[in-house]
């Protein structure tokens, strides 16, 4: 059992998991983000060009609620809110169009990188190639 755990701590604590972690929270507080720019900045204008119209409200009952003689709600109403969804629609749209522009800029930065030619350098010559060079310049003192 300690072996188990073990294996998962070290899996764990490997810098790929914690990424995805710190990855993960942005992406949802991105995602409050762009909700919030759909319904409180995108969607009333929307609205008010196609006349008035609050998307969150848009929706189709297939079934009125029913309610007794003391107009207490018996039954609810069967309704099809298909408002939120086309919120919920857009808000994908913006992210998806927001990732779409971040890894094109990634795999933009990475053409760059990889077109750049790597400044030629001469290595070193190793501690070997000195040692013969030293012996060939000695061989050739004594010719």
């Amino acid at each position: 059992m300690k072996k188990f755990f073990d294996e998962f701590k070290a899996f764990a604590m490997k810098g790929n998991v914690i990424d995805m972690a710190v990855g993960i929270i942005i992406g949802a507080a991105f995602g409050k983000i762009v909700s919030s720019l759909v319904s409180d900045v995108i969607m009333p204008p929307v609205g008010v060009l196609i006349g008035g119209v609050d998307f969150t409200e848009l929706s189709i009952t297939l079934k009125s609620a029913v309610m007794d003689a003391a107009g207490v709600v018996t039954a609810p109403a069967v309704v099809i809110r298909y408002g939120s969804f086309v919120q919920t629609t857009l808000d994908f749209l913006i992210v998806a169009f927001c990732i779409f522009l971040l890894i094109k800029g990634i795999t933009s930065l990475r053409k760059v990188h990889e077109t750049t030619p790597p400044a030629a350098e001469d290595p070193a010559p190793s501690k070997e190639e000195q040692l013969l060079i030293e012996i060939r310049d000695l061989l050739k003192d004594k010719q």
